[in-house]
């Protein structure tokens, strides 16, 4: 089980100084609007490999009139035992670090081998209308809590096409020093894409034996590699990527960016009861023409979006390594218009050990049976 027993924030945002002890594996913060809520959300969710749940830079989180720094240590209750993991920046400096028990980790997949995390902000209800990034970067917050190696096979991924990028755009066509970059393309994108369909085989399996009160839906990877992969081995896909990358030097050096890689995967959705996929049934502005062109179907809403991400969390188990599921996290205006069955469905999220923390303006219509605090001093 995987517990967070204290959090320290230490010229954090709004927070000149914190300490919060959690009571309970799931916690409600309410409080009125610039009480330092999400602020909170947004320390824990940095203690994990990533910008966070709001994406920022480095520059934006040290305190206004504070010294220029800011730092944020969880101490978590594993199988193991207690640990403590830290991160934050030096005055004038916009690179982050981190600290496991006092010491720097050898990269990031150390802090993921022992705790990740997948958190809901209203910006997602256009998760499935607006860029690939967001889907990708959602995708690859559950895959890291099945294989936390997942996030140091993406860094060596991109940084091998940054290379081959600049090696391209230069005008540099350096045979051996491309083939090598290309091999390392081919070998992490398809550890990549292998992890990202292990979740999604996963998720569906668990989604099509009883979605309870969510949509239930079934996902989808659009990306060449995750196709090949289900018909082929690894490393005769690994094969197939590394050719096609030398072939497709001409072309990619003409767009000015690599075309085929694990960086160019996308996440579909689709109503399994409906078929309609998620981009109809995101917005009140396509309700009318998706009634139409699917008569007798469910009306779309705008509660959905909201929802599928809820239940992807829900449904996401432990890494065999970790032993235990992410922490979940979340804003309440996030189910602000669910139904009080979708609310209540909410309580499933701490099944096995999963803690949850989560932000609203007061109590009324939060989940019943979770336990509330005001925002700490």
């Amino acid at each position: 089980m995987l517990r967070l027993n204290r959090l320290t924030l230490t010229d954090f945002r709004s927070y000149a100084a914190l300490t919060w002890r959690p009571a309970a594996r799931i916690s409600v913060l309410y409080g009125p609007n610039g009480t330092g809520k999400t602020n909170l959300l947004e320390a824990l969710s940095l203690i994990v490999p990533g910008r966070g749940l709001r994406s920022a830079r480095n520059a934006d989180l040290p305190r206004l009139d504070g010294p220029g720094s800011w730092a944020v240590a969880a101490r978590f209750q594993t199988q193991e035992g207690e640990t403590i993991i830290g991160t934050g920046c030096e005055p004038g400096s916009d690179r982050r670090v981190f600290r496991l028990d006092g010491a720097a980790p050898r990269n990031q997949a150390d802090i993921a081998r022992i705790v990740a995390a997948v958190w809901l902000t209203p910006q997602m209800d256009r998760l499935f209308q607006e860029g690939l990034s967001g889907r990708r970067r959602f995708l690859d917050r559950l895959v890291w809590a099945l294989e936390p190696g997942h996030a140091r096979e993406m860094a060596a991924h991109d940084t091998a096409v940054g290379s081959r990028n600049r090696l391209l755009s230069e005008g540099r066509h350096d045979r051996a020093w491309l083939s090598g970059l290309e091999d390392s393309i081919a070998r992490h994108a398809v550890a990549a894409s292998a992890a990202r369909l292990s979740l999604v085989t996963r998720l569906n399996a668990q989604i099509a034996a009883g979605a309870g009160a969510f949509p239930p839906g079934r996902i989808g990877l659009a990306c060449p590699i995750a196709e090949r992969l289900q018909v082929e081995p690894a490393l005769k896909v690994e094969d197939w990527l590394r050719e096609t990358l030398a072939a497709n030097r001409p072309r990619d050096s003409a767009a000015g960016t690599c075309l085929l890689g694990a960086h160019r995967t996308d996440m579909r959705l689709t109503d399994v009861t409906t078929g309609t996929p998620a981009a109809l049934a995101s917005t009140g502005a396509t309700e009318g023409p998706a009634d139409r062109r699917h008569p007798g179907a469910r009306r779309p809403d705008r509660l959905r979006p909201r929802l599928r991400p809820l239940a992807f969390t829900r449904r996401t188990g432990g890494s065999p390594g970790r032993g235990a599921p992410p922490c979940a996290m979340g804003r309440a205006d996030c189910a602000a218009r669910a139904d009080r069955d979708h609310r209540h469905g909410c309580r499933d999220l701490p099944a096995a050990g999963r803690p949850c923390r989560g932000t609203g303006n007061g109590r009324r219509r939060v989940t019943p049976g979770w336990a509330f605090s005001s925002p700490p001093n």
